[in-house]
């Protein structure tokens, strides 16, 4: 007789990842030191639920009777859909608009946490990944923009990124829709292909963008996309303002100015740029930190004015030891309508995010992890079941001490637990017989020099008779030994 029992395959969903302890460590680096710049400069925490009512989200379009394009979506049992947040900003402008009497204004705040997106998942493309935020509602000056900018300069730089190894590039909005107005392009979806088409400028190239803002393009596997379909005088004056951010940020607003043809739209945009500028020179970010950018235009409709993403520029290898490009590495900009969707009274907002996973991905292709955190615990060894006390005591003094220890609870002989230690790997190993609990001794073994002092034992006798790395000390000098060892592995 077969088993008939059902036994589902271990798989996790699409797009939903398993991290390890690496990983996970990396993560928890970035959010901490993030956090501490972002206090730093006057923001508070705020933590909103994993769910928000789906009307509340302002991006899912009704699919039949469920609304789930791009969220992940449910109903409640008082018949209102929820759904997972997919950012942490909608459920910001949400918390504003309820508690706006109650708050400090400006108000300042921070949040991280997992997001989830009901999309396609792909290499780097996950359903579910977490952001770092930082934003102010409620200040319409072009210095509220300013601030985010130079505040995540400096988050970047603490999360891990040397100064120089990444770039906020700057626009506003208004530069460009200042530009299509003097153009005479004045319908809404034309306007949003030419954001589209723009946006593509990396991947495509300027003769790229040409075609999408013209007529067409047609890729090289024979698809055709359809074009903004801009007059050939209107298609040059865009690819003239998104080449024109080849100085320093004063030489870019000059060169901007000569371009937008005397829009007042754009010469609102230019001025709320060149305050930008001006604080972001007071607050002493330099041209090599944050620049001015025509092409930058963000992916997102709700963004109302100043616009900004962070370019990663250090050098970044894949596994195999290929280059590796992350470009951006988190955006932002200004969004003055989204908590007007709950109050119908405009009220200004500006922030910026970085995905936390991404980052974490970026600082290890580029070989700028922490190692270090990644080290597992002290491992006590049972050497004698009769003796579990005195170990569990041993692993309570090095955790009292500051040391990360545990007892090997595992039913596997001394050879096995060692291997365990290093499959951990610990700085070190603790192992008490009876001889040495006797004595009043311990003996420490340290791991790391253990395996380059073997590399050198030319027999397994000599091993051992020689113990590399093993040192046996007295009892009350357990703490300061071990803790010599892990400090000499961090």
């Amino acid at each position: 007789m077969t088993d008939q029992t059902f036994r589902p395959e271990a798989r996790a969903p699409r797009g939903f990842a398993d991290k390890r302890a690496a990983i996970l460590r990396a993560e928890r680096r970035i959010i901490e030191q993030v956090s501490r710049v972002y206090e730093s400069w006057g923001f508070e925490p705020l933590d909103t639920g994993a769910f928000e009512y789906a009307d509340a989200l302002g991006k899912f379009l009704p699919d039949s009777d469920r609304p789930n394009e791009g969220v992940f979506a449910l109903q409640d049992d008082d018949e209102q859909w929820m759904a997972l947040r997919y950012d942490l900003t909608a459920p910001l402008a949400r918390f504003a608009a309820q508690s706006w009497e109650t708050l400090a204004k400006p108000y300042r705040r921070y949040a991280y946490g997992p997001v989830w997106r009901n999309e396609k998942p792909g290499p780097g493309r996950f359903r579910e990944f977490i952001q770092c935020d930082a934003d102010t509602v409620g200040s319409a000056r072009p210095e509220a923009d300013a601030e985010i900018i130079a505040m995540a300069v400096q988050g970047l730089e603490a999360a891990g990124l040397p100064k120089g190894s990444a770039v906020l590039r700057i626009n506003n909005r208004k530069l460009l829709n200042g530009l299509l107005s003097s153009a005479g392009v004045s319908d809404a979806g034309q306007k949003l292909a030419v954001l589209r088409a723009v946006d593509k400028l990396d991947r495509l190239g300027v003769e790229g963008v040409k075609l999408l803002l013209g007529a067409g393009r047609l890729d090289e596997s024979g698809a055709f996309t359809k074009g903004a379909g801009l007059t050939t005088a209107a298609v040059d004056q865009v690819l003239a303002f998104l080449q024109a951010g080849a100085g320093d940020r004063s030489a870019t607003l000059d060169a901007l100015s000569g371009i937008l043809g005397g829009s007042p739209e754009g010469a609102e945009g230019l001025a709320e740029l060149s305050q930008i500028a001006d604080t972001l020179k007071a607050l002493g970010v330099g041209e090599d930190r944050a620049t001015i950018e025509p092409s930058i235009v963000r992916g997102l409709e709700y963004y109302t004015g100043a616009v900004f993403e962070a370019e990663l520029l250090l050098e970044t290898l894949d596994d195999k030891g290929h280059p590796l490009r992350f470009g951006s590495v988190g955006g932002g900009g200004r969004y003055d309508d989204l908590v007007a969707r709950f109050t119908g009274q405009s009220v200004p907002a500006t922030g910026f995010s970085f995905g936390v996973s991404r980052l974490a991905a970026a600082l290890n292709a580029a070989g700028r992890s922490d190692a270090g955190e990644n080290r597992g615990p002290v491992v006590v060894i049972v050497f004698d079941q009769a003796h579990m006390a005195e170990y569990f005591s041993v692993a309570v003094e090095l955790r009292a001490g500051g040391l990360a220890a545990e007892v090997y609870l595992g039913t596997s002989g001394m050879k096995a637990q060692m291997k365990y230690a290093d499959r951990r790997l610990s700085p070190a190993a603790v192992i008490m017989g009876g001889d040495e609990i006797a004595a009043g001794t311990v003996t420490i073994k340290d791991l790391d020099l253990g395996r380059a002092l073997a590399s050198k034992v030319e027999s397994n006798d000599a091993w051992r008779a020689e113990r590399p790395g093993q040192q046996t000390v007295p009892r009350s000098e357990l703490v300061s030994r071990v803790a010599a060892i892990v400090k000499a592995a961090s």
